[in-house]
């Protein structure tokens, strides 16, 4: 990602106004940061106050924006190089990983103001959140170990060792347990979440350098960037299932928790490899241009937004048919992506250009008033009351859930009254098999 700009710094200007108006049905609006050395490269969303922040790995800052107004309101002072982020739901915190600064900063969700700065090892380059025992992981690449930080106190729990260059993490709600890719040892992690202590390594693919948690069939993924292949691993006995051959260079993974589908970005060829989360078949082969980088999942509209470093643009494929639907110009080099249930927007960091495109689906309005026709002929508008969720009598053969925002089942939900009270507070989604999802606040 350390590359020089100086060549595209008289475009911007001008291509930015183009994608304004020939993508306008896609692309809503695109937010300039007003710094010319921000570049952009990790996005982050906050739930609770509606918020997406901003960080690139040369800068010692993070911009936030409102996602109603796509206003920046805050630059929060971090230290060096932010280069990942993490939400914490339950105290409503976000987790700006500092690679250069060897440290975390804390930021109060709802007023933008720093609340510690926590020392990691070297080189902290990727998060996951633990809401069972409220922590925060943090990998440091070169530090060899996984930083394990209370979400309450901000006070460093542990350091757990790991192999070589700790590049992805990822949590297994099912059998609360971390999952810690090592890039450098070719081999994964398991750490148990209630006691943070090492439950196993194992051997998978060569380059291992992504995670992913499927819940529906409590799997976790890992893509090898050097060996082609993306190896399946059980969630409860952590052995490997399966070995799913895709193409050249796999470096990205996303859900999709509505169809059971796991998708995996091929940097090499421009492509997309599709896998069956039931039984670890490739599905299909999506191919676009060169150089995925960056994965999203709209639990709202079953899409899977992809960006494209070379193109300069963002695809959008359909979650139940695999086929691309709509590519969008952006701006040079997007490299990183959050989604906004609230207003149902995308937004992507545009690296060279110092600036952040904001989408949003042209059909959005039509699909959402389907969801709301079809959920109501099955169940009324899901509304919490004293952390109550109440529903009307479902049948026995229809299974509704309760999603948080990543699609991971929250809770299951049944007939009259759920008690919500133990939720973070956030956004959720009401979703049925095969059925639009409804949105759901539980403040």
């Amino acid at each position: 990602m350390y590359r020089d700009k100086s060549v595209l710094t008289v475009m911007a200007i001008a291509v930015l106004s183009m994608i304004c108006v020939a993508q306008a049905q896609w692309l809503e609006t695109t937010i300039c940061l007003q710094d010319s050395m921000f570049w952009p490269e990790f996005l982050a969303y906050n739930s609770v106050n509606n918020k997406i922040y901003a960080g690139g790995v040369f800068t010692s800052s993070v911009i936030v924006i409102d996602g109603a107004t796509n206003q920046i309101i805050a630059r929060v002072s971090t230290g060096r190089s932010p280069r990942a982020f993490c939400y914490n739901p339950t105290n409503n915190k976000v987790y700006c990983a500092n690679c250069h600064g060897y440290s975390v900063t804390v930021i109060d969700g709802a007023s933008n103001q720093v609340l510690a700065t926590v020392p990691t090892g070297g080189f902290p380059s990727a998060f996951c959140y633990n809401p069972t025992n409220n922590n925060v992981y943090c990998a440091n690449s070169e530090g060899n170990a996984v930083t394990v930080i209370d979400g309450a106190t901000n006070q460093v729990l542990a350091t757990v060792p790991t192999d070589s260059s700790p590049q992805a993490l990822c949590y297994n709600p099912i059998n609360n347990k971390v999952y810690c890719a090592n890039s450098g040892g070719n081999d994964i992690t398991v750490i148990d979440g209630a006691t943070n202590q090492i439950l196993a390594t194992m051997p998978v693919g060569s380059f291992p350098r992504a995670l992913c948690y499927n819940p529906t069939n409590n799997k976790v993924y890992c893509a090898n960037f050097y060996s082609d292949d993306v190896t399946v691993i059980d969630g409860a006995t952590d052995s490997v299932l399966a070995t799913v051959l895709t193409a050249n260079g796999p470096n990205a993974l996303c859900y999709n928790p509505t169809n059971n589908k796991v998708y995996c970005a091929n940097l090499g060829n421009g492509s997309v490899t599709v896998i069956d989360g039931a039984t670890n078949q490739v599905l299909a082969t999506v191919f676009a241009t060169s150089g995925w980088t960056a994965f999203c999942y709209n639990l709202t509209n079953n899409k899977i937004y992809c960006t494209y470093w070379d193109g300069g643009s963002v695809s959008v494929i359909d979650g139940a048919t695999d086929n691309v639907i709509k590519t969008i110009n952006v701006g040079p080099s997007p490299c990183d992506l959050a989604w906004n249930p609230t207003q149902n927007r995308v937004y992507v960091g545009n690296y060279y250009q110092d600036s952040i495109s904001v989408l949003r689906d042209s059909t959005s309005g039509i699909e959402e008033e389907r969801a709301r026709q079809t959920i109501r002929s099955i169940y009324s508008d899901p509304t919490v009351i004293h952390d109550v969720l109440r529903l009307p009598v479902i049948p026995t053969h229809i299974s509704v859930y309760l999603l948080d925002i990543s699609g991971r089942r929250a809770l299951r939900l049944h007939s009259d009254a759920n008690d919500v009270s133990r939720l973070p507070p956030g956004i959720y989604f009401l979703k049925r098999e095969q059925e639009p999802a409804r949105k759901v606040i539980i403040e």
